[in-house]
């Protein structure tokens, strides 16, 4: 039974390796991902952002955070990672469909993510839940980040 619970301490540990082995298997790992995976409290919560896991059973098998941006109507959603033994069992998209929900709730007028079109999955997965491209600004936030996509939630 799945189960996607709100930030804990406790999982921290579980937020840096399942981050940390997506972007080691298809990236690398950028100093800045280090810095805010190894402190998410910090990077995330302390600045009003907020991180979800999904629970099965015990084990932490996903997770995924919602960061402020400048415009305090817009989130951003990112290090969405499952556990590699677990993909392909639409637990990325409970955790997209329960941050869309959130965002709404919470009453954010929009989600951008930055992403890879290396990760053709997930890119599928966010154009299949309405998100489009928008051009990606030439100071970006990510080296990585080739493809910058947004939701519009009003």
């Amino acid at each position: 039974m799945l189960k996607i619970i709100p930030f804990e301490k406790q999982f921290v540990q579980s937020f840096y390796d399942l981050n940390i082995e997506w972007l080691k298997t298809y990236f690398y790992v950028e100093p800045f991902d280090e810095e805010v995976l190894s402190k998410p409290e910090i990077y995330i919560i302390d600045k009003g952002g907020f991180i979800f896991f999904v629970q099965s059973d015990l084990e932490i098998v996903g997770t995924v955070a919602l960061m402020p941006t400048a415009d305090k109507t817009v989130l951003e959603l990112t290090k969405m990672a499952v556990n590699p033994d677990l993909r392909g069992q639409k637990i990325g998209q409970q955790l997209l469909q329960y941050c869309i929900n959130f965002a709404r709730d919470k009453n954010f007028k929009s989600l951008l993510l930055y992403s890879n079109t290396k990760l053709a999955n997930a890119i599928y997965l966010y154009r299949k839940y309405g998100f489009i491209e928008i051009p990606v600004e030439e100071n970006s936030p990510y080296k990585r980040g080739n493809i910058k996509m947004v939701l519009e939630l009003r």
